[in-house]
């Protein structure tokens, strides 16, 4: 046997290439859904309730496939060409954008509202939007008084096509819960990093410590076994 494929065979070298292993697969999982959707951002968590129309409240599970965005959704992001965008409301796209008047701040939570109505100006799409439960609930038609374009910023003019970042393709719901406890309690991924190596040492490291020892235990043995024979 070689040193090279004694250096595989190590337990110790097991365990770190099987931690490898799923962590890079987490990674290339998420970087390909991001280059499938064509979105630098493919998933998102829902914060806000101004998409809920459910008269008793969005508890996450309920309407699974409606037209309601809960707290705490997870929402799968697709990049679009702008012109693409339906706005046939109220059957028009949700989309994900970057709210204007806060255009220099990147790390501002972007907003999650229905396209209510597009036109272009001077080549560049412009979309004014609205949250189902903002005003009159979906799906009556809101007057422009309503738009996001008024009651957000106070311009009138719609969202640039530049600033939005795709349109909602799917929700997951309630998981993003997780998420947003965790925006809330900063104690929260220390303790989940603190399980997580917990994990890890119980179910890696323990066992290869164990089996060495094991491993150590059975050559001492033989050695004892030997030691008479060699003395004769």
């Amino acid at each position: 046997m070689t040193d090279y494929q004694r250096f595989f065979k190590n337990d110790y070298v097991k365990t770190a290439v099987a931690i490898t292993l799923v962590v890079t697969i987490v990674w290339s999982f998420f970087f390909g859904l991001g280059v499938a959707l064509g979105s630098a951002v493919p998933v998102r968590v829902v914060e806000s309730g101004s998409m809920c129309i459910e008269p008793n409240g969005c508890d996450g599970w309920s309407h699974p496939f409606g037209q309601t965005l809960h707290v705490g959704d997870i929402i799968i992001v697709q990049s679009v060409n702008p012109e693409d965008l339906n706005a046939n409301y109220p059957n028009s796209d949700i989309i994900v954008y970057q709210n204007p008047s806060l255009r220099d701040n990147t790390q501002a939570t972007p907003i999650v509202h229905r396209i209510v109505e597009k036109y272009q100006v001077d080549g560049i799409w412009y979309f004014q939007t609205k949250g189902d439960s903002n005003g009159v609930n979906w799906p009556t038609a809101p007057t422009s008084s309503e738009y996001d374009s008024r009651t957000l910023w106070n311009t009138g003019q719609g969202v640039p096509q530049d600033l939005v970042l795709g349109k909602v393709l799917m929700r997951i719901p309630y998981f993003g819960w997780i998420t947003l406890f965790m925006q809330g309690n900063w104690w929260t991924l220390p303790l989940i990093v603190t399980v997580i190596l917990l994990l890890i040492v119980i179910e890696f490291v323990i066992p290869v410590i164990r089996a060495g020892k094991k491993k150590n235990q059975i050559e001492q043995q033989k050695d004892r076994v030997k030691a008479p024979q060699m003395s004769l």
